[in-house]
């Protein structure tokens, strides 16, 4: 999959089928339309494309208001979103940066300038709820017109649904922020995670819990930078870690600002594996890009009166996710026994 910041590069296709949107979350809904679309590429010889925003242009709005609390919280990150698409089997996406003269084009200027000129769209696919254009003054009727003028196919894609949930990264996004994770894997279609580099940390974790542990690197965390201020997801979650060993890893972790360490209000994603990989010895995980799923939320981040406080609220997360994992595992193997 080629990604291009942009429509101004040499190697960008002269020609597309392309959807628009913003993905959060590459939802089952956002799955079936680029089936849909892969399809439809298929059958006209041409690359299916993506375009997406960055930043959201309801983030961008709500800055140009004042208002911050305006802004959705975010489900994936850049780089998870377009892990997703590229499993999706897309060809091409190219990622536009949503500003003040993006967000001031008529919606004949966006047709002309951007589907046209930009990526040669001869085939479009938006969903039921799309509007484009300076006050969100296009919609689908103004798209299908343009296309009968100009010679480009036009179709829409009505709601997807799931057990009669209409399924929508404001749907995503609830699930999320009440904790409910089963409910967001089902619109996802998979657990909900979480990928990035190990960054290195204060290294606190390594002197919490040494003395009750009776371990040399007390509560070891992987940290993992989360670039939204406002995720959808909050809090103490049972986990599992792709891509430190060959096998996935359980493990606990917290996703938020820390309160108790520090107010900078920086998001991350603090991961202790339950059981470290010895071969990794006590820096190998640095630099590796890894995949965390958020498999059960265990309870709210809280602001503890000092460290050894924490610690103790950290040694229950740390037996509450081994209990959970421990079922999970069993509720994975009989699964897999049914369906044999």
């Amino acid at each position: 999959m080629h990604v291009y910041r942009g429509f101004n590069h040499p190697g960008i296709a002269p020609a597309c089928a392309l959807t628009i949107g913003n993905f959060d979350g590459v939802h089952r809904g956002h799955q079936a339309m680029l089936a849909l679309l892969k399809s439809e590429a298929q059958h006209r010889g041409l690359p299916s494309c993506v375009m997406s925003f960055e930043p959201h242009p309801r983030d961008f709005f709500a800055a140009k208001l004042g208002q911050p609390h305006l802004a959705p919280a975010r489900i994936a990150s850049l780089r998870d979103k377009l892990s997703e698409l590229e499993r999706c089997g897309i060809d091409q996406v190219v990622v536009l940066r949503f500003d003040e003269r993006l967000a001031s084009l008529s919606a004949q200027d966006f047709i002309q300038q951007v589907l046209l000129q930009g990526l040669g769209a001869k085939y479009i696919l938006v969903g039921d709820d799309f509007r484009f254009g300076t006050k969100r003054q296009g919609d689908y009727a103004t798209l299908d017109a343009a296309g009968r003028a100009k010679g480009f196919d036009v179709a829409r894609m009505m709601s997807y649904e799931v057990h009669g949930l209409r399924v929508s990264s404001s749907a995503v996004r609830e699930a999320l922020s009440s904790g409910d994770m089963p409910a967001a894997a089902r619109l996802l279609g998979r657990p909900y995670s979480i990928s990035g580099h190990v960054v290195h940390g204060k290294k606190l974790g390594r002197s919490l819990g040494e003395s009750t542990k009776g371990a040399a690197d007390g509560f070891r965390t992987l940290n993992l930078r989360f670039t939204h201020d406002k995720p959808a997801a909050q809090g103490i979650f049972a986990v599992r870690v792709q891509g430190l060993a060959a096998r996935a890893l359980d493990g606990v972790a917290s996703l938020g600002v820390r309160p108790t360490i520090e107010d900078a209000g920086r998001v991350l994603l603090e991961v202790h594996c339950l059981d470290w990989p010895a071969q990794l010895g006590a820096n190998g995980a640095y630099g590796k890009l890894v995949r965390v799923e958020l498999l059960h939320k265990l309870r709210d981040e809280a602001r503890y009166d000092g460290l050894p406080a924490l610690t103790a609220a950290i040694q229950q997360d740390v037996s509450d996710a081994r209990a959970f994992l421990a079922t999970h595992a069993l509720t994975l193997r009989q699964t897999t026994r049914d369906r044999i």
